[in-house]
């Protein structure tokens, strides 16, 4: 199977609070979310992701209910570990759920999850987001014990940051490349479905091409900046046109 795109639209209802945030009922609220997510399916995304914030800073509860409801493409929805957002995953049902870390002091999430230090409640969270029929994936730095516990509580997927890769150069970012591929090889031997994600661009994309076992990309600023010169369907199909290097047969 070919490696699979998934696109965060996160940062289209980034741009429409910058000017709507105080005004949520104006007659037209722009950029649309709606669109947003058609034009990338257009252009040949896989899935579609929406990060719902507790500070709810970009994305809105209703905005991924309509992504839920007029997208026919499995919905991906990133959230924090707590009450609040489990309870709205599980009224909304995405196909997949992918907890993340939050600070509210961040501008984007930084770093991976620590299932390590928070077993207990992680995995109390992945059995009540499976009860909801919720496929469980866990935003991981690529390290032997985190990915180990990923699968003690029972996630179906990792997603490994790349975040750190992506800002590194030399051997530095060879090291990187190296640690990913560890870490892709440990979760599929666990029965891990590896995805990946975080500064990922057409710029580094090939580096990641070097790392076997990943299932999705899933990429977001990268997309939506490119959107704003060449629009989201031809971003979204310029993403694709590159990850058909990535090796199948691995």
């Amino acid at each position: 199977m070919s490696l699979l795109l998934g696109v965060n639209i996160d940062h289209v209802a980034t741009l429409r609070q910058a000017r709507y945030a105080m005004n949520p009922d104006a007659p037209i609220l722009e950029p649309s979310i709606l669109e947003a997510a058609l034009e990338a399916k257009a252009g040949g995304a896989d899935s579609i992701t929406v990060h719902v914030r507790e500070d709810r800073r970009h994305m809105q509860d209703d905005d991924a209910r309509l992504v839920r409801r007029e997208i026919d493409l499995p919905l991906n929805l990133e959230l924090a570990n707590t009450a609040e957002m489990v309870a709205f995953a599980c009224d909304l049902k995405p196909d997949f759920a992918c907890l993340v870390p939050e600070k509210r002091e961040e501008v984007t999430t930084e770093g991976g999850l620590d299932v390590i230090g928070n077993q207990d409640s992680l995995r109390q969270t992945v059995a009540k987001l499976q009860s909801s029929g919720i496929q469980v994936s866990l935003f991981i730095d690529s390290e032997r014990g985190q990915i180990q516990a990923a699968a003690d509580i029972g996630a179906e997927m990792i997603e490994l940051h790349t975040g750190t890769f992506a800002l590194t150069t030399g051997k530095e970012h060879e090291s990187e490349i190296r640690r990913l591929q560890s870490g892709a090889d440990l979760g599929n031997s666990l029965g891990l479905r590896v995805n990946a994600g975080h500064g990922i661009h057409l710029d580094n994309i090939k580096d990641l091409f070097y790392v076997k076992n990943l299932k999705e990309f899933n990429i977001g600023h990268t997309l939506i900046s490119r959107a704003l010169i060449v629009g989201m369907r031809a971003a979204v199909k310029e993403m694709k046109v590159a990850m058909q290097e990535y090796p199948t047969t691995q």
